[in-house]
């Protein structure tokens, strides 16, 4: 079937169909949008890209987005280096942060264990998290993933690998909606959520 776009913008349209959450109508309207937008703006847009594709990594100790070899809540001096968080990306540490209730520092798995679609425990960052705890003194894991099956098949795998260990696994208490992603959730229930949260190895 033809397009009724030209070749170039039924490309912008291919493209941006291809990012997570942007289906063919929000791709069309992205590129509309795009299209009808300033040249500087565009440009902007661009640069912007193109810059933090260059310039942002995973910090090397706890696979959060930064600038740097480090990221700045692991070279945060005030934060406890007793406690971790893990979780499943960065989006949920933006979550986690904005109520303000952690202090600690965190983990992030790159993912969920997911059987179903080919994810195991070697493809995540579990093998880094045991790596860290002797080393940073770490008494406490709370394990801040999402509610659904992933989450707790993750949940529960760490924590029976921790469970010999001098460790104490925690996850978030109940408050968060059954199937409900980590991001999502608003800053007083995931507050409280965390407040609240209980040990996993009784």
């Amino acid at each position: 079937m033809s397009s009724a776009y030209t070749p170039a913008v039924q490309t912008l349209i291919d493209e941006l169909g291809k990012l997570p959450g942007i289906g063919p109508r929000s791709a069309q309207r992205l590129a509309l949008h795009i299209i009808k937008s300033e040249g500087e703006d565009v440009s902007r847009l661009a640069r912007a890209i193109e810059e933090a594709k260059a310039k942002v990594r995973f910090c090397e100790r706890c696979f959060n987005l930064s600038d740097h070899e480090l990221c700045s809540i692991c070279t945060d001096a005030k934060r406890s280096s007793e406690i971790i968080c893990v979780v499943e990306d960065s989006r949920d540490i933006a979550a986690l942060e904005r109520t303000g209730e952690f202090r600690g520092r965190y983990h992030v798995l790159l993912g969920l264990i997911d059987p179903l679609q080919g994810v195991n425990p070697a493809q995540l960052k579990v093998r880094e998290l045991l790596n860290r705890l002797k080393p940073e003194g770490i008494k406490e894991v709370v394990m801040c993933v999402s509610n659904n099956t992933e989450g707790e098949v993750t949940a529960m795998y760490i924590s029976k690998l921790l469970s010999n260990l001098d460790v104490v696994v925690t996850k978030l208490a109940s408050g968060l909606p059954v199937g409900g992603d980590i991001e999502f959730a608003d800053e007083v229930t995931l507050g409280r959520a965390f407040g609240n949260r209980q040990r996993l190895d009784h």
